[in-house]
Parts: structure tokens; C-alpha cells; sequence
């Protein structure tokens, strides 16, 4: 090879390996921009205590070396486990406030499985420490492995004596050697490369490397690259995302350790390594993109929950009912938090913390109240027992009309008494209801058959109705009138009907002797007066009817005595003539409905006596 051509041959080389620098610091700037910060996932937010502290042991459990991954399952089991711990603590605590114990005598619950929980943590930690000297202690190790290497490829540049067939077997050798040597501290890693990549470049410079050997390392390169290719395209349809991404991570570390290839090849292996890259990275991307949306929905919807609970208006709940409905709808809200994931990282804590604080007040101001409720609720007592003794006293009675309407009275009472100590409510109202479940129980037996019997006076009333509506009025209308009021007086005879059916049967025998009468020609005032004597009888509250009547004789007098006074103002005025007339035909009209109503009551009067 003359000096022309092997001048060329090695700025190719030269050319090649200043590419392939580039091409690896491209590929490092893709992979920091495709690295998206960590979200805490947690896969144990629906196991119980006993399940959070087995899976702590098991991953702790024989374990002589640890990782990240192991890690953060043990810190979502933590989590877990003392938000299942807390939970529980709370709610003893409650239940013993709500059965009036005090604050200060308060002992929480012992929990073995914490003590369990922090043995396997304390043994992690020291398996972690451990872990993590010994990972520093490799990585300096290997730091000064690779730096060795460097000082022998200097030496083996620098050593111009020897030839060339023998100072290639020697870079061979290093070149593995340095591919071999695993991690260094991560504050070393770019100054070792360029280093590395430096004296590679130089070692190939000084030796003027031959074009068969060039051309063997570019396609060893190119078949290794394709192959690293190839699994980087395939990492763009594995379902585990995160997985998936750090594999993709190895796969970059491999390419950055592989030599450079033939320059018409260089940019396309390079496109499509990083194409296959840019899939996987996005599908990173989208992930943390869509996990971070889910997170922001779960804090509006926390946040939601959390403005809910702090818009209780504690001055309103005056009642124990009102404690209880609000309770519940916040224990509710308690179990819809439950369900929501995590918030994002940096507000999950406060968001947390505010939901707990808007829990604590309300329950606080729960427990205040019940305590000081103490007394009242003593008192409710007292006045209960009293009605329970009432009660029992008139169970026996049989003045049922009375009794009945004493009992719902004072079942009306027992509810506007309000709440009683806990431990009492049951048994003062079985006692209470007892008594007068036994009154009515015994006033049924009394009354069973009274149903029988309003059924066959709905049936004779009927009959009598048809009976009516079928009556003939002939030409002597006093016969029809005698058998009209036979008929009458017949229906007065008869008991009561079902009180369904008493409006209805009414209202279809007013209108049948309605008719007679209207055939009859009676006077429509006798007419009335007969048909309201008839009806005295069957009147269920006549007191009821005579004061109706007594509002509507004052009602008639007022008005009268207003129209009279009308009468004066305008008689001296020829022009009013026809009013004065109008106003005079009303006053009889009125003094008419008056004596009506007045014979009424004397006939309601006499039916008294």
C-alpha cells in the first residue's frame, strides 16, 4: 500500500470512529430526554394486614443481596400496612368515645403484625447497606480496572517499536478486556468513554490499520448492530412498558460498547436503531403522560371529597339523627377515597392530610357532642321509663276509643323524647312497644266481627237505595210521601257502614231522595228540613254539625246587619231606588237561611235530649 492510499484508508478509520462518537452521544441524549420521572405504583392497596406482612417476609426471607425493584414493593407494603394500621386504630378509638369512654383512658390496640412487619424492614435495611457498599466498592473496582486499560492502550500507543502484527492481538485483547469490566460511578463514566474512545482512535490512527481488517471490524459491527436492532424493534410491542423501556436501556449501553461500521452504512443502521428507540420511548412517554393524568383526576376527585366533608355545618347538627345521617354519608366518602389511586407524588401527602384533618373535625366535634350529651340523654331515659309505666298501666283498659287515642299520643311523645343511653335503647322500646302491641292486640279480638257487620249494613243500605230509586210517585203524593219517609226511616235504622264506602252510599241516597222530593213538589225548604231530621241519626259528630251551624247563623247576622246599614245610606237618594230594592230582596233572602239554620239547631237540640 503506497503512502496515498494509506493515508486515505486511515482518515476513512478516523472518519468512521469520529462518527461513531457522535452517533453514541446522540444516543445518550435520547435516552436522558426518554427517561420520564418515576410514579409510585402500587400493586398491595387491596390486601390485609396479615397478607402485607407475609409478602414483606417472603421477599426479606433467605435474601443475601436486595435491589431497587425489591425496594419499592417493601415501601408500598409500609404504606399499605400503616394505612390499614391507622385505619383500624381510628376506629377503635371511636368505638370506645362512642361508648363514652375518655380520651385520656384511651389505649390503642397491640399489633403484633407491626412488630413482625418492622423485624423484616430493620433485616432489609441491613441487607440494602450491604448491598450498597458492596455495589460502590465494585464500581471503584472496576473504575480502576478500566483506568489500567487506558494506561495499557496508551503504553501499547505510545510503544513504537513493536509491529504492528504484534500490537493488534494486544488492542484486541484490551478492547475485550474493557468490555468485560462491568458499572464505574456514574461521575466517571463520560470522561472513561471519551478517553476509551480517544486512544481507539489514536491506536487506529498511529497503526495506519489495513483495509481488510478495517473492512472485517465494520462488519462484525454492522451484524452485531442489527442484531441490537432487531431487539429494539421488538421492544416496541412488549406489553410491560416499564420493562420494555429499561431493556432498551441495556440494549443502548451494548451499542455504545460496539466499534463503528462502514460510513454508506452508518446513518441507516443508525436510523433504525433509533427509530425502534423513539417507538419505545414514546410508548414511555405516553404511559407516564396517561399515569400522570390519572393521578391529577384522582387529586380533583380527593379534593372533592375533601371540600365536602369541610362544608359540614357542625352548628346545624343538633340531634343525634343528624349526627348519624352525616356520619354515614362521610363514612361513605371515606370507603369512595379508598378507591382512588394515588395523587401526584408531590400533592399526595397534603391532600392526605387535608382529607384527615376535615375527618378529624367533624368525628372530634361528633365525640363533643356526644359527651355532651350525656345528661339529656339520662333525662330521655327518665321520661321514657315514665311512658313505658303509663303504658302498662292502661294495656288492660277496655275504653278503647280513649285508650287509643291516649297510646298514639304517647307514642307521638316517645318520639319528640329523643335518643336514650345505647346500652338502654333496645330494651325501653321493647318495653314500650310491648305494652301497646298487648292494648290493640286485644282491642282486634274486640272489634274482629265489627267488619262482618258493617258489610251487611252496606248491603241493606244499597238494597234501600234501590229500593228508593224504584218508588213510584203516583197522584196521591201523600202515600208516596208516607212510604218515601217508611223508607227513610229505614235507612236511619241501620248501623254503620265500612267508613271506605260511608261517603259514596251517602252521596247516592241523598240524591235518590233529592229526586223523590224534587217529584213530590215539596216546599225545598221542608224539603231540606226533611231530609236533614232524617239524616241526624246517622250523623257520625253532630257536635261537629251544630257548630257549623251556630258560625253560619252569626255569619248570616253580620251580614244582614250590613246590608241594613247600606239600606240607611242610600234611602234619602231617589237614584238608588233600584239598589235599595236589590239590597232589601238579599235581607229576606238572608233572614230565610237564618231561620233554616236556627230550626236546624233545634232539631240537632232535640235529638239531644
Amino acid at each position: 500500500m503506497d503512502k496515498l492510499e494509506e493515508k486515505d484508508s486511515m482518515q476513512q478509520v478516523g472518519d468512521n470512529l469520529a462518527e461513531n462518537v457522535k452517533d453514541e452521544t446522540v444516543v445518550n441524549a435520547e435516552v436522558n430526554e426518554g427517561a420520564a420521572s418515576g410514579a409510585e405504583l402500587d400493586c398491595f392497596s387491596n390486601k390485609t394486614e396479615e397478607e402485607l406482612l407475609a409478602e414483606a417476609q417472603n421477599l426479606v426471607a433467605g435474601l443475601t443481596v436486595t435491589s431497587a425493584e425489591i425496594k419499592e414493593k417493601l415501601d408500598s407494603i409500609k404504606h399499605n400496612f400503616y394505612r390499614l394500621y391507622k385505619a383500624k386504630q381510628e376506629e377503635h378509638r371511636n368505638a370506645f368515645l362512642d361508648e363514652g369512654g375518655e380520651i385520656a383512658d384511651y389505649v390503642p390496640l397491640p399489633n403484633d403484625n407491626e412488630v413482625a412487619l418492622k423485624e423484616a424492614l430493620a433485616k432489609f435495611r441491613e441487607l440494602r447497606n450491604a448491598e450498597i457498599l458492596a455495589e460502590e466498592k465494585e464500581r471503584q473496582d472496576n473504575l480502576a480496572a478500566k483506568n489500567k486499560i487506558l494506561e495499557e492502550l496508551k503504553a501499547l500507543i505510545d510503544n513504537s517499536e513493536d509491529d504492528f502484527g504484534k500490537k493488534v492481538p494486544a488492542f484486541q485483547k484490551l478492547q475485550q478486556d474493557w468490555k468485560q469490566v462491568g458499572p464505574v460511578p456514574a461521575s466517571d463514566v463520560q470522561t472513561l468513554w471519551k478517553t476509551y474512545q480517544l486512544y481507539v482512535e489514536t491506536f487506529y490512527d498511529n497503526l495506519k490499520i489495513n483495509n481488510e481488517l478495517r473492512d472485517y471490524d465494520f462488519k462484525k459491527n454492522l451484524e452485531t448492530k442489527m442484531q441490537l436492532c432487531a431487539q429494539a424493534e421488538a421492544l416496541g410491542s412488549e406489553a410491560d412498558v416499564i420493562g420494555a423501556f429499561k431493556k432498551l436501556q441495556l440494549l443502548h449501553e451494548e451499542w455504545r460498547e460496539v466499534g463503528p461500521v462502514a460510513k454508506e452504512q452508518r446513518e441507516e443502521i443508525w436510523d433504525r436503531f433509533k427509530a425502534a428507540s423513539t417507538i419505545v420511548n414514546k410508548r414511555h412517554h405516553d404511559y407516564f403522560d396517561q399515569l400522570k393524568a390519572n393521578e391529577q383526576s384522582n387529586l380533583e376527585k380527593k379534593t372533592a371529597i375533601c371540600e365536602k366533608i369541610e362544608s359540614v355545618d357542625l352548628e346545624a347538627l343538633q340531634t343525634y339523627k343528624d349526627w348519624q345521617d352525616r356520619s354515614d354519608e362521610i363514612i361513605e366518602l371515606q370507603g369512595e377515597w379508598k378507591k382512588i389511586g394515588f395523587a401526584p407524588k408531590k400533592d399526595n401527602v397534603a391532600i392526605y392530610e387535608r382529607f384527615r384533618s376535615a375527618c378529624d373535625r367533624f368525628f372530634n366535634a361528633k365525640n363533643d357532642f356526644y359527651r355532651s350529651s350525656k345528661d339529656a340523654l339520662v333525662a330521655n331515659l327518665t321520661k321514657k321509663l315514665a311512658l313505658c309505666e303509663k303504658a302498662e298501666a292502661l294495656k288492660d283498659s277496655q275504653n278503647w276509643r280513649e285508650v287509643t287515642d291516649k297510646l298514639v299520643q304517647m307514642q307521638k311523645d316517645w318520639k319528640a323524647i329523643g335518643a336514650v343511653p345505647k346500652k338502654h335503647s333496645d330494651a325501653v322500646w321493647k318495653r314500650f312497644i310491648a305494652a301497646c302491641d298487648y292494648f290493640f292486640e286485644q282491642k282486634e279480638l274486640q272489634f274482629k266481627n265489627v267488619k262482618d257487620e258493617q258489610d251487611k249494613n252496606l248491603k241493606v243500605k244499597k238494597e234501600l237505595i234501590e229500593k228508593i230509586k224504584s218508588l213510584e210517585i203516583g197522584t196521591d203524593n201523600n202515600a208516596s210521601y208516607k212510604e218515601l219517609k217508611a223508607l227513610i226511616a229505614e235507612w236511619n235504622e241501620v248501623g254503620h257502614v265500612p267508613f271506605k264506602d260511608k261517603d259514596k252510599v251517602y252521596k247516592e241516597y241523598k240524591a235518590a231522595i233529592d229526586e223523590k222530593f224534587d217529584k213530590l213538589n215539596l216546599d225545598k225548604a221542608n224539603a231540606r228540613m226533611s231530609a236533614f231530621k232524617s239524616n241526624i241519626e246517622n250523623m257520625a259528630d253532630k257536635g261537629s254539625e251544630r257548630k257549623r251551624l251556630q258560625r253560619l247563623v252569626e255569619k248570616l247576622k253580620k251580614e244582614i246587619s250590613a246590608y241594613e246599614n247600606n239600606i240607611g245610606f242610600f234611602s234619602n237618594s231617589k237614584s238608588s231606588e233600584g239598589m235599595v230594592k236589590d239590597l232589601e230582596r238579599k235581607i229576606v233572602k238572608l233572614k230565610e237561611e237564618q231561620s233554616e239554620a236556627e230550626a236546624k239547631l233545634a232539631l240537632l237540640d232535640e235529638a239531644a235530649e
